[in-house]
């Protein structure tokens, strides 16, 4: 029996759930939507409901437009409806050759399984034996070059059904063995399970075919523990058993396997499928002990279910034992009117079914005296039958080439052994007499090589050591950058604060009640200030510690203006201004910015600290694809020998000047900036820093 369609869906089975449309407006997404409404399709696909599943499978197709992958799950989806539904597989055939195409655009490997293993069985369905033949040299391929052990497993089936569809039994069972060999390296679950069962009953029903009913017997034994747990397999099984014990007339083991068949609940196409081939074989039980009577019985059963199966190949076996029984129950005119209704679909099914109906035609127009018949029908069977034999001579020939040419490379390969060995034991003797030679001469090189080893590893030591100094001497710099800005950052503030707190203690009488509370409010501010300053730069210090490097990003130059502001917020008796009319944002490191700001202001206090209505004015613009932010007091100015340190990296100014023009320098040059001065004596001095604009 052919037809058993549920064992080949196993492969692409799911877990059945209810089959509620999902509602796609709740899903943003087309992932999501697409996800969904698979999900939905394969429930459908569970229930059996095969016109539904080809309507959500173009509702499917629909939504998944350019999506490969989901194309040729729903078109497979919708093969599947069409294949089921009262097996219309030309549809079905264009739907899986659509989906084959998108699951190779996508790459989707174990989509393309699905899509060559239903490709397979319906272009023999078809009688499609060019694109059969094409196919399954394409699906060799896949299995040796694949890696994936699910693909391996399912086509490797395939395969194997393509060589029983032709009656090449003994290939059939060799690649059948090698799918369970690589379905055995899955993930159990009971899909799979039931999968291996199948398989060693799909073997076992070979060799019925081979009339190896014994050997079949083994085979279905070792698929019973697979498929326990299965109804729709198990019914299955027990109908090979009962097949074969017909065969081999025992009587006890008929009568149990062909109860055992009604116990088990499944679903109507495989019930049906099953009680027909469970009275189909009693019917030949009975027919062989020649009970007619009780074998027509039987038989009429089985066309009955067979009917109901609606399944045309299940249809056609019932008839044409039905046929055999009316012949040999003398009813020749019912016979061949059974017959030819069996003939019809015999030849596309199963050509030894076909032989036999012709023959029982023949006999039956023959008993009624119809010669021209008879020898019309006869002469099919002789055409037909000896086509079949002499198929069968060939692949018995072929066969028997195959293994007297294994015999063959068998003894070249223990002859060639036997030399190999010889040629062995005389390579082993010079071995034995180049091992002193090379021994000496492998020990200086082991000497030599110790000594290389060991001039390697005090290179290796002694570059560790270096780049173990060049790492102290850089955290070295670090400390001392980071002293230098707590000193130039912190050191203006804290004087401040130290002054107003002097004068509070030892000249009280100096300050009225509002100047006390002006300068109370502005030492408190100062404090606070002070505070969120040290908080500020101790938590960027404590996060520059390993790797002293600027972290660039959009900094707004308003921001760093009002900080700076607010840091210096308790300076007195000098005006600050802050101009950036443009509103710029650059793209730097800004701590590292807002360093060099700080240190230019602190700076430019302490060059004030004399000069009456003192005033420092901040500017920022941006001129000829440059960004400029600018400093200018009108202190007493300088010569360009006092801002040597901006330029001579050689120069070292002391911190305890107020300058810290090196710290400045070396912040400017890491965010890729350079500062400028300007300053005569008694004129006043500008620092301006000047940024390349850079196109984000």
């Amino acid at each position: 029996m052919r037809n058993l369609k549920f064992l080949l869906l196993l492969f692409i089975s799911w877990n059945a759930f209810a089959q509620q449309e999902p509602n796609l407006a709740r899903y943003s997404t087309t992932n999501e939507k697409l996800k969904i409404w698979l999900a939905y399709t394969r429930k459908i696909f569970d229930a059996e409901d095969y016109p539904k599943l080809i309507t959500a499978a173009e509702k499917g197709i629909s939504l998944a437009k350019n999506h490969n992958a989901y194309l040729s799950r729903f078109y497979i989806q919708r093969g599947l409806g069409y294949e089921f539904t009262n097996n219309q597989y030309q549809k079905a055939l264009e739907n899986y050759e659509i989906a084959w195409k998108y699951a190779r655009k996508a790459r989707h490997l174990k989509t393309e399984t699905t899509a060559l293993m239903r490709l397979n069985y319906v272009y023999y369905s078809v009688q499609d034996t060019a694109k059969g033949k094409s196919l399954i040299k394409y699906i060799k391929q896949v299995v040796d070059t694949t890696k994936s052990d699910y693909t391996k497993s399912v086509l490797n089936g395939s395969i194997a059904e393509y060589y029983q569809n032709n009656s090449e039994y003994e290939t059939f069972i060799d690649y059948q063995l090698k799918a369970i060999s690589y379905k055995k390296l899955l993930k159990r679950d009971i899909a799979s399970t039931e999968n291996i069962g199948i398989s060693y009953l799909q073997i076992g029903s070979a060799y019925t075919k081979m009339k190896q009913f014994k050997k079949a017997i083994e085979y279905f034994n070792e698929a019973k523990p697979y498929v326990k747990n299965s109804p729709y397999v198990s019914a299955f099984l027990c109908n090979y058993y009962l097949h074969s014990y017909v065969a081999l007339k025992q009587k006890d083991s008929i009568r149990k396997y062909y109860n055992l068949v009604y116990t088990y609940p499944t679903a109507k196409d495989s019930l049906f499928i099953n009680l027909s081939f469970a009275n189909r074989s009693m019917s030949e039980h009975f027919a062989d002990e020649g009970k007619i009577n009780q074998a027509y019985d039987f038989a009429k059963k089985s066309v009955f279910y067979a009917q109901k199966s609606n399944d045309p190949d299940i249809i056609m076996e019932a008839n044409t034992n039905f046929g055999k029984v009316l012949n040999e129950k003398g009813e020749h005119k019912k016979a061949i009117e059974v017959l030819k209704k069996a003939s019809e679909k015999a030849l596309k099914y199963d050509k030894e079914s076909f032989v036999m109906i012709n023959k029982k035609l023949s006999q039956s127009y023959a008993a009624l005296g119809q010669w021209k018949e008879a020898y019309f029908y006869n002469e099919i069977y002789s055409k037909n039958n000896d086509e079949m034999m002499a198929q069968s001579a060939k692949q018995n020939i072929a066969n028997a080439e195959a293994r007297y040419q294994n015999k063959t490379k068998q003894q070249k390969i223990k002859y060639l052994s036997t030399e190999n060995t010889i040629k062995n034991i005389q390579i082993e003797d010079a071995k034995i007499q180049r091992i002193f030679l090379i021994s000496g001469i492998t020990l200086v090189c082991i000497i030599g090589l110790l000594l290389f080893k060991q001039n390697q590893n005090r290179k290796k030591t002694n570059l560790k050591l270096q780049a173990l100094n060049q790492e102290l001497d850089e955290a070295n710099k670090i400390k001392a950058r980071f002293f230098s800005i707590l000193n130039h950052d912190l050191r203006s503030p804290v004087s401040n604060l130290i002054h107003f707190l002097h004068l509070q203690k030892e000249n009280p009488e100096l300050i009225d009640e509002e100047t006390a509370i002006r300068m109370q409010h502005k030492i408190t501010t100062g404090a606070e200030n002070l505070l969120s300053s040290m908080e500020d730069i101790l938590l960027w210090s404590k996060g520059q510690m390993e790797n002293f490097k600027p972290q660039f990003r959009k900094t707004e130059i308003n921001v760093l203006f009002e900080e700076t502001k607010k840091h210096f917020s308790s300076i007195e008796n000098i005006e600050l201004v802050f101009e950036n009319p443009e509103n710029i944002i650059l793209e730097t490191d800004e701590n590292y910015l807002k360093t060099i700001i700080r240190n230019l202001t602190g700076n430019a206090i302490k060059a004030l600290d004399k000069t009456p209505n003192a005033k420092i004015i901040w500017k920022a613009c941006q001129e000829n694809q440059k960004t400029y932010l600018s400093i200018t007091d009108n202190g007493p100015g300088g010569t360009q020998e006092k801002f040597k340190a901006l330029y001579d990296e050689s120069e070292v100014i002391g911190i305890k000047s107020g300058l810290g023009l090196h710290l400045i320098r070396d912040l400017a040059t890491a965010i890729h900036c350079k500062i400028e001065v300007n300053s005569k004596p008694d004129a006043g001095t500008t620092f301006t820093i000047v940024f390349k604009h850079i196109d984000t």
